[in-house]
């Protein structure tokens, strides 16, 4: 029994359907918040059960049967490191082989402001002793092909990532992976630290984003503060923005670049190109 928490976000039904592909239905439960939204999940003949992060109790019947658990990190951020102990410490009641953790690339050593809930639930497993597998996900392309409608209206792209280049990745790529560490033998006390094949600046991310649409799209890079003040104005929340606006500078210290291909090594294929995501966005 494999258990996926956070089933019905964006990253977590991307791992369902990634395990389907490969072990029985009745072999996997749907962890999540409110069953009630998660019809589209049931009808995949996955079992679906209640697990709040913050509700133990609801944690413990989640897991009943598990051998191995996919802890997606909580999107609650400033909440994380208690919400991820509850989870493990239900883990370990149940008696979990594995567990998976969505941790951050290169978690130990980032110095983005992201990272620092990933590093105290990363030292919590391995306090208590639960086998466990990180999976060190770099940046997400989708965060910044958000930004792809707003550059078109307004003919430009904003950030502050300097020349630092990105080695993003579909959130597909990320969930067939995870798919596959739940399904390997022998994966206790690995890290994998997951990003894409190749890299880019966000210059050249403008470039691409120009070359397809047709349009003069430039990239203006802003300082940190102006950033945060502009994803503001542009109606995001103080705190989303902060994160963003940080991100963006740490990737200008290669803090989103790697170039180790263990993403693709898992799945075995190339993981998605820029060009490929861009012109998905664009349709």
């Amino acid at each position: 029994m494999i258990v996926v928490t956070g089933a019905s976000g964006q990253l977590g039904q991307l791992v369902i359907q990634a395990l389907l592909r490969q072990v029985p239905a009745s072999q996997i439960v749907a962890a999540v918040r409110q069953p009630a939204k998660a019809t589209d999940l049931a009808a995949l003949g996955v079992q679906v059960r209640q697990a709040d992060y913050t509700q133990p109790a609801t944690l413990d019947a989640a897991f009943q049967g598990a051998e191995k658990v996919l802890l997606i990190s909580s999107s609650e951020v400033g909440q994380r490191t208690v919400q991820h102990h509850n989870v493990i410490d239900a883990a370990q009641r149940a008696g979990v082989q594995l567990l998976a953790y969505t941790s951050l690339l290169r978690a130990d050593s980032s110095p983005l402001g992201l990272a620092a809930e990933h590093q105290a639930t990363e030292a919590y497993l391995k306090s208590v002793g639960l086998p466990h597998v990180l999976l060190r996900n770099g940046w997400y392309t989708e965060n910044y092909l958000a930004s792809v409608p707003p550059a078109l209206q307004h003919g430009a792209f904003i950030g502050s990532a300097g020349e630092g280049r990105i080695a993003s990745a579909a959130r597909v790529d990320y969930a067939e992976a995870a798919a596959r560490v739940l399904t390997l033998p022998d994966q206790a006390g690995r890290i994998y630290e997951l990003a894409g094949d190749t890299s880019y600046t966000l210059a050249e991310f403008a470039a691409e984003l120009s070359r397809q649409s047709g349009k003069t799209i430039p990239y203006i890079n802003l300082p940190e503060a102006e950033y945060q003040k502009a994803l503001v104005g542009a109606g995001l929340p103080e705190g989303l923005a902060s994160l963003l606006a940080d991100s963006d500078a740490g990737a200008a210290q290669g803090a989103l670049f790697d170039e180790g291909r263990q993403l693709s090594a898992l799945l075995g294929r190339p993981t998605a190109s820029l060009a490929s995501l861009v012109e998905a966005a664009l349709a």
